[in-house]
């Protein structure tokens, strides 16, 4: 293993880490290589310091440009927050600026846009397009085949250890060989360029209705007043870029408690109503699927006892329960006795599943339930949520950043930005005749599974920070980032500075967008 031409295996630790960091950086996946008892900029300062002997001043400065060129908004503050106070997107961001410090001839960045919305996906890229300008490699390690074919010269694919097919990255996607990689793409969620048939809501009274919630964190409304409703048998997803609210709402839901302000109801009941024991009892119909199956289960529990331990804390039968679980998520009868690190990412995801749907909910919010999973077990578990939902008539509530995954499953879509709902509607309506130039962004910004069509088609970006969500501004809080406002207001004052507009009917049935100019269905703007 040899960089430069100078071999890597056998040297000391201390060789090793003047190479680390300086000759050869790595950006993890996994957020917690970010050490919680130091602000960000401190620890991107580091790196600058240990390699390049700069003084504390300098490196400092260095790093808030770091994160500049990421795209965090407000970098100079953000320098000064440690990584429990920003968003996960906002902390990956953080590792590749780190790894980024010191211009490093070789780069391995390790799933580096998972769990990213699209447009902080299409920055990331950007950045690391600019990197490899400078003449950096690259070597990528990923599982969305969109984001690979949008920036990979050549393709490597890996299946239980081994090479299976290895090329330039159009000949792979194009004439793929191997049996392993035509399943991925084959898996690849894609959306259809022909329009959807209507999806008819669900009759019937709404299992969750939320009106006007809003839940702050200090001086920031995390969530901002939104309202919408789902019926039995019904997805609703919300989507947004990291950091907008969605796994907020989801919480402040679960909760089953009076809100901040505004109302929740639950199965008809308004949970600011409740008393405790009533609370403990509708506990049993609102459960929630994790984002991270291996965080959320117990190391030291086997499957089976995580799945009845919601059976057990209210006193009911498991054994029986347990076998039928596993059946139902398409497991075996033999990984009950398995501990969650002897399972694969889907199967533990499925576990997750099982245990959500011990109780017998009939609403299930569901947090990025597949965004950790490669192209083929995400279909798998879509397949099963799927499967379930048209069997047993749950609701869903699916918070997720892909937007192409949140195509396939969802019946109605909730766009979200800075703690507010902009668009809502069926998803045909959504993705087809987008009303909200932020829900067009993120349409744009899909990476497409084809190296071809995603290098050929114009790149969106949004440009500008997202602003501060401590202190937003005036009017439109989308003003400072919309592609058209320039034209709206190239010298007067519009309804886009005086107001942040509210959700208000479109011509679309069942659709609404919060908008001063909403788009037409068809064209540009007018």
């Amino acid at each position: 293993m040899r960089l430069h031409g100078t071999e890597l295996l056998g040297r000391s630790d201390a060789d090793l880490s003047r190479t680390r960091g300086k000759d050869l950086a790595m950006v993890f996946q996994d957020l917690s290589s970010l050490d919680p008892f130091q602000r960000i900029g401190d620890q991107i300062a580091e790196a600058v310091r240990i390699h390049r002997r700069t003084r504390r001043t300098a490196a400092r400065a260095h790093a808030v440009e770091l994160l500049e060129r990421v795209g965090i908004p407000g970098a100079a503050k953000r320098a000064r927050a440690y990584p429990h106070e920003l968003s996960g997107g906002m902390q990956r961001r953080v590792l590749i600026a780190m790894a980024m410090a010191n211009d490093p001839s070789v780069l391995i960045a390790d799933e580096p846009t998972a769990g990213l919305d699209v447009t902080v996906q299409a920055q990331i890229l950007d950045a690391l397009r600019t990197l490899r300008a400078s003449g950096t490699a690259i070597v990528l390690i990923a599982h969305d085949l969109g984001v690979v074919a949008g920036i990979a010269d050549r393709v490597m694919v890996m299946h239980a250890g081994r090479t299976v097919e290895e090329g330039p990255v159009e000949e792979i996607y194009r004439g793929p060989r191997h049996p392993r990689t035509i399943d991925l793409l084959r898996a690849a969620p894609r959306i259809a360029r022909t329009p959807s048939a209507p999806r008819a809501r669900p009759s019937g009274p709404a299992v969750l209705a939320v009106n006007g919630l809003a839940r702050g964190h200090g001086p920031v409304r995390a969530v901002d007043g939104i309202t919408f409703d789902v019926r039995r048998g019904e997805t609703l997803a919300l989507v947004g870029e990291s950091g907008c609210g969605k796994t907020t709402a989801l919480l402040e839901i679960l909760r089953l408690s009076a809100p901040r302000r505004g109302r929740v109801t639950v199965l008809g009941e308004d949970t600011a109503t409740l008393r405790r024991a009533r609370r403990k009892e509708l506990r049993r119909d609102v459960q929630l699927v994790f984002q991270d199956p291996l965080a959320s289960l117990n190391p030291r529990m086997r499957v089976r006892a995580s799945i009845a331990e919601p059976l057990t804390a209210f006193g009911l039968p498991a054994r029986q329960r347990v076998r039928e679980l596993l059946d139902l998520v398409g497991l075996e009868p033999a990984h009950a006795d398995r501990y969650p690190h002897e399972l694969s990412g889907g199967q533990r995801q499925r576990v997750g599943i099982a245990r959500a749907l011990a109780l017998e909910p009939r609403l299930l919010l569901l947090d990025e339930p597949v965004a950790s999973l490669d192209a083929h077990v995400q279909a798998g578990v879509l397949n099963l949520l799927q499967e379930i939902q048209s069997r047993l008539g749950l609701a869903y509530v699916f918070v997720a950043h892909d937007l192409a995954v949140v195509h396939q499953i969802a019946d109605r879509v909730a766009v979200m930005h800075m703690g507010r709902i902009v668009e809502l509607g069926p998803t045909p309506a959504i993705y087809e005749t987008p009303a909200h130039p932020y829900t067009r962004a993120l349409l744009a910004a899909i990476p497409i599974p084809d190296p071809i069509l995603e290098r050929a088609r114009p790149r969106v970006v949004l440009h500008g920070d997202v602003p501060d969500p401590a202190n937003p501004p005036d009017g439109c809080r989308f003003r400072p980032r919309c592609p058209l406002y320039p034209a709206l207001a190239p010298v007067q004052r519009t309804p886009c500075d005086a107001s942040d507009p509210q959700p208000r009917a479109t011509a679309r049935p069942d659709h609404q967008a919060a908008c001063h100019h909403p788009l037409p269905p068809q064209g540009a703007h007018p």
